[in-house]
């Protein structure tokens, strides 16, 4: 069995291993991180062999670190992600070169044709109907867009959304509200099979989906890490949030999506959505303005090369070819806009 986790902000760790009478044999950790003294490596090696198959990534990091020679110093390594990808070996993880990905960038579409698109391309990804996605959107009209599980009333002042022309849609998601501008935001979906982040926590599948950006960001000179649950964030403050859904249709896939502040009216934003005090005070800022540092500034990059080099950087990595919403799923994108995203019944489900 092989294995293989890109630790968030480190290194790629590799783990191959067998199975017999229910325990961990022939284990060998690999990888391109560093690791002092020498013999850590057949250390971990040593504390893997013979723990029960069903341990989770936490009990084997609680093995690696008991058996560790003293003064141990890992660069680019946790026993956390060691633990990982031993649970991905187990679980016949696939990795993000495994598969052709295809890149949707298509003109402007209307917020609530967003929000199907992603259960539509999800659902086909699920059913093994089509290739894990990278699709990146262009807005049609500025929108709020609130989590599955969000109180409308809440979240959102209406007469300022009416004021300001701004839609109101709700996402299949969780997470918190996003306001978007045409123009002044980033937003990307990952349609992906389950497979990819099999034996990863929910949590770290957070930061295993969204560890490409980082990079493509760094490229960039925006110094940005993951953090817990989902925000992206730099020493500025927040410059994005991230949500996920999973789909159990066919094989199972699962919907990351990501929206990025590039040049955000903080002061409209805030007429719009209700952002209470404690909500502010529990991100550690004084103003919303700080919460969504615009990667224009931090890049000194138009939107639109910002984005080039956030697709570049996947390709480099992964490989990327060009592709559509075929007519099929436009047809079932507009059907669904129309009788779920874009009634009254599902964005004030929860009211």
């Amino acid at each position: 069995m092989h294995g293989e986790y890109k630790v968030p902000g480190g290194k790629l760790v590799v783990v191959d291993l067998d199975t017999r009478d229910g325990v961990l044999r022939d284990v060998r950790v690999a990888g391109d991180f560093f690791l002092e003294p020498d013999e850590a490596i057949q250390a971990i090696d040593r504390a893997l062999e013979g723990a029960p198959a069903d341990t989770d990534a936490s009990g084997l990091a609680a093995r690696i670190d008991a058996a560790l020679p003293p003064g141990t110093e890992m660069f680019g390594l946790t026993t956390e992600g060691i633990g990982v990808a031993v649970r991905r070996a187990l679980a016949h993880a696939t990795d993000w070169t495994d598969y052709a990905w295809q890149l949707i960038h298509e003109p402007p579409r209307p917020p609530a044709l967003h929000m199907a698109l992603d259960e539509v391309l999800t659902t086909e990804v699920a059913a093994g109907r089509r290739p894990p996605t990278l699709r990146v959107w262009e807005w049609g009209a500025p929108a709020v867009v609130i989590g599955s599980f969000q109180s409308l009333r809440n979240e959102v002042d209406p007469e300022a959304a009416e004021r300001h022309g701004i839609e109101v849609v709700r996402r299949i998601s969780g997470g918190g509200a996003m306001f978007i501008e045409p123009g002044n935001t980033i937003t990307y979906s990952l349609s992906v099979p389950d497979a990819l982040v099999q034996g990863l926590s929910f949590t770290d599948s957070y930061a295993y989906l969204d560890d490409w950006v980082l990079g493509a960001l760094g490229d960039m000179g925006v110094k940005a890490w993951y953090q817990p649950l989902n925000d992206i964030a730099t020493d500025a403050g927040k410059i994005a949030g991230a949500a996920q859904k999973r789909m159990v249709a066919g094989q199972g896939a699962v919907l990351h999506h990501v929206t990025m502040a590039y040049d955000i009216d903080a002061d409209k934003m805030t007429e719009v959505l209700r952002i209470g005090r404690e909500k502010l005070s529990d991100k550690g800022t004084a103003s919303a303005k700080k919460r969504v540092d615009p990667l224009r500034r931090q890049t000194g990059l138009p939107r639109e090369a910002v984005i080039e080099r956030m697709i570049g950087s996947f390709r480099d990595r992964y490989g990327l070819t060009e592709g559509r919403v075929t007519d099929e799923e436009t047809a079932r994108a507009e059907e669904l806009a129309a009788t779920k995203f874009g009634t009254r019944e599902w964005t004030a489900r929860v009211p």
